[in-house]
């Protein structure tokens, strides 16, 4: 048996060496005939897996990006800054005003938080307005047959061919991210196939040109997931001095009345129900940070991304939405993180000192990282490309002084 292994683990390797050594075009191809020949048992006929994969080639790009997720790379402080924000909660309330009918009609029919709905579009693609750039069969054709996950990603590029095949996109309109999120509400074609509803009756779903597709999808997708109509997704908490924090964890969960037992209390001063409705308590920025019990409406959320700080940023921003103020308990730094008008000032002041930062948009890429980490070196701070209030202070007072 341990000799089978062996040969097993060796053939295993050898397999994996002559894939690193053949051509990329080459490797390309032969992945292309084998998801060809499977793609009739997922629906897709081989004729419209050649009309729809003529010309296609490799995006090695790609890969760059599918070890990078910055929901779990990124502070908390930082990932919340900028994508709750008061820029955000401002366009949300006119989008909510804009498609106030949509929203009722879709929050009604599948029994759900309309302003959570708009949270997910508007930390999904800022309402329509980043949708990304990459054609999703490239992309994803790119994944299926080279780096890591590449079942995952098989599965997803002949999810495209059938969402193409079925006339509800058309081919130069499926674009999105690098992993292949698209629309305004950034569905992975297999969510699509499973979850997406036609919103505006035209008889196709189109979750990039019809918002009420994007808008009635979204809440279907929160409905399938559990979501409970009337229950909040949780709430900000202060735990008592001493709190034992071994209990904490999202999948933890206790009745509320054991968490009102211990000394937990609602942060807006209102009292902790004493009920037997299961809630688990999320530390995301350990016993010092803002401390939550979520409940199942939390956990409706999570499933649409898998973090918890994207969890936590929808429902937050849904409750800004509704009128509610900012975490009552600060994050446990001395240097915050910096919402997207600050960013962008932060990279005009850095362009005004002659660093090639390309468009002002908030958007903190290479470019701008590299022009922190100059001068937090210049200026003897910690050389780590984090952009934060420290450094955006400092340049300012820079700028007065100039």
């Amino acid at each position: 048996m341990k000799f089978v292994c062996l040969v097993r683990f060796l053939t295993l390797i050898s397999a994996a060496a002559a894939a690193q050594a053949t051509p990329p075009d080459e490797h390309f191809g032969a992945c292309m005939a084998a998801l060809r020949a499977e793609s009739p048992s997922r629906g897709v006929s081989s004729a419209s897996f050649d009309r729809l994969t003529r010309g296609l080639a490799p995006d090695m790009s790609v890969l760059e990006f599918l070890d990078y997720q910055p929901e779990f790379r990124t502070p908390i402080w930082d990932y919340l800054a900028a994508l709750v924000d008061e820029e955000r909660v401002g366009d949300a309330l006119a989008m909510r005003e804009k498609w106030a009918d949509t929203l009722a009609a879709a929050a009604e029919r599948y029994r759900v938080d309309a302003d959570t709905v708009v949270a997910v579009w508007g930390v999904e693609s800022n309402f329509g307005r980043n949708f990304g750039k990459r054609p999703l069969l490239t992309s994803l054709g790119t994944l299926a047959c080279f780096g890591r996950r590449q079942a995952y990603f098989r599965g997803e590029f002949l999810s495209t061919l059938k969402i193409l095949d079925s006339g509800d996109i058309t081919p130069e309109r499926l674009v999105g991210s690098w992993a292949g999120a698209f629309g305004h509400t950034q569905f992975m074609p297999s969510t699509f196939l499973r979850l997406a509803v036609d919103g505006d009756g035209d008889g196709k779903r189109d979750l990039m040109d019809s918002v009420p597709d994007a808008l009635a999808s979204t809440a279907n997708f929160l409905h399938r997931a559990g979501w409970r109509q009337g229950e909040p997704w949780g709430y900000e908490v202060v735990l008592p001095p001493g709190f034992d924090t071994s209990v904490s964890g999202r999948g933890n969960k206790r009745p509320q009345s054991y968490w009102a037992g211990r000394g937990v209390r609602r942060a807006d001063g209102q009292p902790l129900a004493a009920s037997d409705v299961a809630a688990g308590l999320l530390l995301p920025a350990g016993p010092r940070g803002p401390a939550f019990l979520v409940l199942r409406n939390f956990d409706a959320i999570y499933g649409y991304n898998a973090a918890e700080s994207y969890a936590l940023a929808i429902a937050h921003l849904a409750d800004r939405i509704k009128g509610g103020k900012p975490f009552a308990t600060a994050w446990p730094t001395d240097d915050g993180g910096l919402s997207r008008r600050e960013r962008r000032e932060l990279q005009t002041l850095l362009a005004g000192r002659g660093y090639p930062i390309g468009e002002i948009d908030g958007m903190i890429g290479s470019n701008s990282r590299q022009a922190v980490q100059a001068e937090q070196k210049r200026l003897g701070m910690t050389a780590d490309g984090r952009p934060g209030q420290k450094l955006l202070t400092t340049l300012r007072a820079s700028a007065t002084d100039r």
